[in-house]
């Protein structure tokens, strides 16, 4: 393997040879040099012996605003020859090179390339001869030469191709949407007309506050439940009874309505309108109501529905009878 030291100064020349002339070789291959082309320059010596040391001059100070050393030196073996087991008898092409970059418009004369061999305890300097390098702008005819306004980004016509896909999706979306509005309004009217079945509205809300019989919904942490199903049933009872919009008012609004209600018993309605109250207080107040209150709640919810629907019989075989 070629050894070869590489040092940034050069010793006193002890004898120096002409090696020839330098390279260039543009790394952005053009008919000519532009401003900001990268250049590599260097030399290249042949049947290098094995062993050989050299020496590279230090061109960094030659680099400045106009020529700017990009890349110091690098050392490339090309090709070997000779055998691999006999290292004396092996020879190297080699090459080094530097990478330059120009960046102003003229003709540069490069530097002399002397490069120091130490070859066996035998020290010389090969001098390779710089070369000169044409630099040249872009050409602007100046007659024809108008300054203009950049232009916008250059756009392209949409297709339908790539219009399609959001168009699919466009649709699907509104589908989806249609879909869940009609759900939610089949849900609302199936709701809001739950107790209107073909059972009689009295029968429906008898048997839902069946369901809460006995004291299990009496612990605390299920209270809330207890007198939520129990109002809302009344509430639907109340809206087919007495023709008010029952599931949709406040307590106040409620009694509100049902004031002046001749068919209801001036008992059972603040009966009713204080479980409606305690309901509120349990459900939005946080209210725990006793055993007491709580053995209570459905008796009244049942006795309202059985009385009320009563007197509508009542009503009803008065009106056959005329």
């Amino acid at each position: 393997m070629l050894k070869i030291t590489l040092l940034t100064f050069l010793t006193v020349f002890l004898e120096v040879i002409p090696g020839g002339k330098a390279y260039m070789k543009q790394l952005q291959p053009r008919d000519s040099i532009l401003i900001a082309d990268q250049i590599e320059y260097g030399i290249q010596l042949e049947n290098v012996k094995e062993g050989t040391g050299i020496a590279l001059p230090d061109l960094s100070k030659a680099s400045n605003d106009t020529l700017t050393l990009v890349r110091g030196w690098q050392l490339d073996t090309l090709r070997s020859k000779g055998r691999k087991k006999d290292a004396s008898s092996r020879l190297h092409d080699i090459k080094a090179s530097i990478i330059l970059a120009p960046f102003e418009e003229g003709t540069y004369k490069l530097p002399d390339i002397p490069l120091q061999r130490d070859e066996n305890g035998k020290i010389d300097t090969l001098l390779f001869e710089g070369m000169e390098m044409d630099v040249k702008t872009m050409p602007v005819d100046t007659a024809t030469f108008e300054i203009n306004d950049i232009k916008g980004q250059m756009t392209y016509p949409l297709t339908f191709a790539e219009i399609a896909p959001w168009l699919a999706g466009g649709w699907l979306f509104a589908a989806l949407a249609i879909l869940a509005v009609c759900l939610v309004m089949m849900r609302r009217s199936t709701g809001n007309e739950e107790v209107k079945s073909l059972e009689p509205a009295y029968i429906v809300a008898l048997r839902k506050l069946d369901k809460y019989r006995g004291d299990k919904f009496w612990a605390p942490e299920k209270q809330k439940a207890f007198y939520s199903g129990i109002t809302d049933t009344l509430k639907f009872y109340i809206e087919d009874r007495f023709g008010v919009d029952a599931p949709e008012m406040t307590t106040a609004e409620l009694f509100g309505a049902l004031k002046d209600e001749r068919n209801l018993p001036p008992e059972l309605y603040a009966e009713a309108k204080e479980l409606f109250e305690r309901a509120d207080f349990v459900k939005f107040a946080k209210y725990t109501a006793t055993d007491e209150e709580n053995a209570k709640t459905l008796p009244l919810a049942v006795r309202f529905v059985t009385s009320t629907y009563q007197t509508e019989l009542e009503e009803e075989q008065k009106e056959n009878v005329l």
